[in-house]
């Protein structure tokens, strides 16, 4: 979800811009305003500065940007009501704009914003007339400005448009991440499973292999697994050749479910003791490459064990959004006094002692895992 932060700054700067726009009040329920509202929504998905992009609705640019509150305008939709009046209309391909509507308390008076997120499946376009919308037009916005509803965006930007669906506009990095999620689209190399090319364009490769240092130590996640011994590995990306990355990687439960290894934070309780930490905790966040890599493996390994990886997460932090994570740490550090009330009716397995590993400390980090988790459920039904 967006901050009100972001907004705030929008509405201070009192002037619309390429992926914001404002508007006193809801769209009509007639003819024309649900054709300015499809319409906005096509420009919007489609801007040129590839962000996600806001109709933000209860300012009045005629009266100096004054907040209006929307919340009994006659025209008012949710979320759910926008994505039904986009599902029935003719998108190319099927792909419609991902939107969601947000309300907001500023001054003391209620603004909806319709956001629309940005991808790579631009341009979007009807491929049937709506209205004045016309089939097979592209339509964007250039500063404050949407393209005329009886005109075709200039070739220049169509052109960008669809290089951004196919890559073209990214670093080879970016691009990884984009072809990342075509996991149907890889191929396994001549030696199996452990390297693998895209197959549009091969000369893209993920190699992986027993870490180079032989690292056998243990990680509290592992325990999560039937088969906990550890096996690590080492995960390259290469671009004809030229490794560009490289990241640490698990075999887990025997070699059931392969991930890359999570990412490590730290809590400190006290915020005035920023020198230090109390513990740390494993997560992934949606949208990240991480994250997807993790899904790629699970989608286009063919050994993937569903079980394994739902047994893995109940251990490792899955997040929505940096944002998420950030005011969820907050959250912790208010009701980690309560960690014994949480504890309650959590089943830690029986994990054994290691040398050269202080004793309890992976029972201590496996239950700490199993709170968080049961608090980021709470943190959210609030």
């Amino acid at each position: 979800m967006v901050k009100q932060e972001v907004i705030l700054e929008l509405i201070n700067l009192r002037q619309e811009g390429g992926y914001w726009d404002f508007k006193k009040e809801w769209y009509k329920s007639d003819k024309k305003g649900k054709q300015d509202l499809l319409h906005d929504v096509i420009c919007m998905s489609n801007n040129l500065e590839s962000k996600n992009a806001f109709i933000i609705i209860g300012v009045d640019e005629d009266d100096n940007y004054n907040i209006r509150d929307v919340s009994e305008d006659e025209g008012r939709r949710n979320t759910q009501n926008v994505v039904d009046f986009l599902k029935d209309k003719k998108f190319s391909g099927g792909l419609r704009p991902t939107v969601y509507v947000k309300s907001y308390q500023i001054l003391g008076k209620t603004i909806d914003v319709i956001v629309i997120l940005n991808d790579n499946n631009t341009p979007y376009y009807l491929t049937d007339k709506f209205q004045e919308i016309r089939a097979n037009y592209i339509y964007t916005r250039i500063q404050d400005t949407n393209t005329p509803k009886d005109r075709s965006a200039d070739l220049d930007k169509v052109e960008y448009l669809w290089k951004k669906r196919f890559g073209l506009t990214q670093s080879v990095l970016e691009r990884f991440e984009i072809y990342l999620e075509d996991y149907e689209n890889w191929n396994d190399g001549p030696y199996g499973e452990m390297q693998k090319y895209y197959k549009y364009f091969p000369e893209f490769t993920i190699e992986y292999e027993i870490a180079r240092d032989e690292r056998n130590g243990y990680e509290y996640y592992l325990f999560s697994q039937t088969d906990s011994r550890p096996h690590w590995y080492d995960i390259k990306f290469k671009y004809h050749q030229t490794l560009l990355k490289e990241l640490g990687g698990v075999a887990l439960d025997g070699g059931r479910y392969f991930s890359p290894c999570p990412e490590i934070d730290e809590i400190t309780l006290d915020k005035n003791k920023s020198f230090s930490w109390d513990f740390s905790y494993r997560y992934f966040t949606k949208s990240t490459f991480l994250y997807k890599l993790n899904q790629f493996f699970f989608f286009q390994e063919t050994f993937s064990d569903r079980f394994s990886r739902q047994e893995f997460f109940e251990v490792v932090l899955l997040f929505e959004s940096e944002e998420e994570r950030m005011e969820f740490k907050e959250f912790i550090r208010n009701n980690w006094y309560n960690r014994k009330e949480y504890l309650k009716n959590l089943q830690v397995p029986n994990i054994p002692n290691f040398p050269k590993y202080k004793e309890g400390a992976f029972v201590e980090e496996y239950e700490n895992a199993l709170v968080l988790n049961k608090m980021l459920e709470e943190f959210r039904n609030n």
